[in-house]
């Protein structure tokens, strides 16, 4: 058996399960720092700080879920991915259409509430089903977009639930489903000249979005976010005023942090709004440091690199598409950010992977996680739920050449 087929095989990844409930895990306690309150002490056990913030509590609800959520989605027969990719496209799309209606009746932006005060965020939910039908669509024409209705069934995917998103003011989350609809693309073999055309005219749409904004004086809020990142001193009081206050706290972490539950640390005083949320890698790099900091982004770099390297050796091309999909949405989730906290990205208001306060993003990315190692449990599964054999497997390997090549 070559080095190969073994790193090919079927098996339960336990090397990534373990990685994604390490963050989850360490998330709880980023959140009870950054929710950190004077009314408890600072020498009481670590145990009773999580206790005593009741975001830390809910998050670690979300983290308790986690399980049965991945479980859940690595058992489900391989083959109904595909068979259900459409219809659970329906219902996300139809979900994000009542949160734009609701938001025209009430202001609310991009969540439902819930019973006991949760609240649920469509649109994350929507990244999974926008995987799973891309990957989908991507696999029914040799090469992609090689035939017409491959093209417009691939872009109406892609556009329908952007509109939605966009009349709803939640640009994050377009980012996020723009940049998988790239990755994607790429890797599921598509001409390059093409690529660059399709590359040219969505910097074209973006630019002539922006102008319109600007010249139209609307929409002043997503508007000034985008001057806030090009001019962040003019805006250092407005729009531009968590990603200063994040900067600050960030360097007054130095190398190693000043600790855990410090009374009068920035994160304890609410100097960085929304620091358990968006802007939780604020209240790790004042708590752990640069040291700290670089080893969170180490352990991202590499889930990514083993995600990759997962999907490099899944020869079936809607399994692999299906991790490069999950890969690309955590990504750009981490750089995004990161970069935002740091000021090197504009204010998106994109969640840190395993790590911000949040039900529906944790809930969505376990549910990548459920859906990568769904793939690599049967990797010796065609899409249609039957044992690939010794000529199906080869001409896999022959149509999956040209995605491969993207790696290397």
């Amino acid at each position: 058996m070559t080095v190969e087929n073994r790193r090919s095989r079927a098996h339960t990844d336990w090397f990534l399960i373990i990685l994604v409930m390490l963050l989850s895990v360490f998330g709880i306690l980023c959140v009870a720092v950054a929710t950190y309150s004077t009314s408890s002490e600072s020498d009481v056990p670590l145990l009773n700080h999580i206790v005593a913030s009741s975001y830390a509590m809910r998050q670690s609800l979300y983290v308790l879920l986690a399980p049965i959520i991945m479980t859940v989605l690595a058992n489900v027969p391989y083959f109904w991915f595909k068979r259900l990719a459409r219809p659970l496209f329906i219902a996300s799309s139809f979900l994000l259409l009542v949160v734009w209606v609701f938001n025209r009746a009430t202001g609310v932006k991009a969540w439902l509430d819930m019973i006991w005060g949760f609240t649920i965020q469509p649109s994350e939910f929507a990244k999974l089903s926008m995987i799973l039908i891309l990957a989908k669509v991507l696999t029914q024409a040799d090469p992609p977009l090689s035939t017409k209705r491959n093209f417009f069934d691939v872009f109406s995917i892609v556009l329908i639930p952007s509109a939605i998103i966009i009349a709803s003011g939640e640009m994050g989350s377009l980012l996020v489903i723009l940049f998988m609809f790239a990755v994607m693309l790429w890797f599921s073999g598509v001409d390059i000249k093409l690529l660059g055309i399709l590359g040219m005219i969505a910097v074209i749409g973006i630019g002539a979005l922006f102008a319109f904004l600007y010249l139209s004086g609307s929409d002043s809020y997503r508007l000034q976010r985008i001057l806030a990142f090009l001019d962040p001193t003019s805006y250092s009081s407005s729009a531009a005023y968590q990603q200063t206050q994040s900067k600050m706290t960030i360097g007054s972490g130095g190398t190693n942090g000043i600790g855990m539950f410090v009374n009068g640390a920035m994160s304890q005083l609410n100097y960085v709004p929304a620091d358990w949320t968006d802007f939780i890698f604020a209240t790790i790099g004042e708590a752990f440091g640069f040291v700290g900091c670089v080893i969170l982004i180490l352990v991202y770099l590499i889930m990514v690199i083993h995600m990759l390297i997962l999907a490099y050796h899944t020869y079936d091309k809607f399994g692999a598409l299906v991790i490069i999909g999950v890969l690309s949405m955590f990504l750009f989730h981490i750089f995004e950010n990161i970069g935002m906290c740091i000021g090197i990205m504009p204010i998106t208001g994109i969640p840190l992977p395993f790590l911000s306060y949040g039900g529906s993003n944790m809930v969505t990315n376990m549910g990548g996680i459920g859906l990568v190692l769904n793939v690599t449990k049967n990797r010796s599964l065609s899409p249609t739920g039957s044992m690939v054999n010794t000529p199906q497997r080869e001409a896999n390997l022959r149509r999956f050449k040209n995605m491969r090549s993207r790696y290397e």
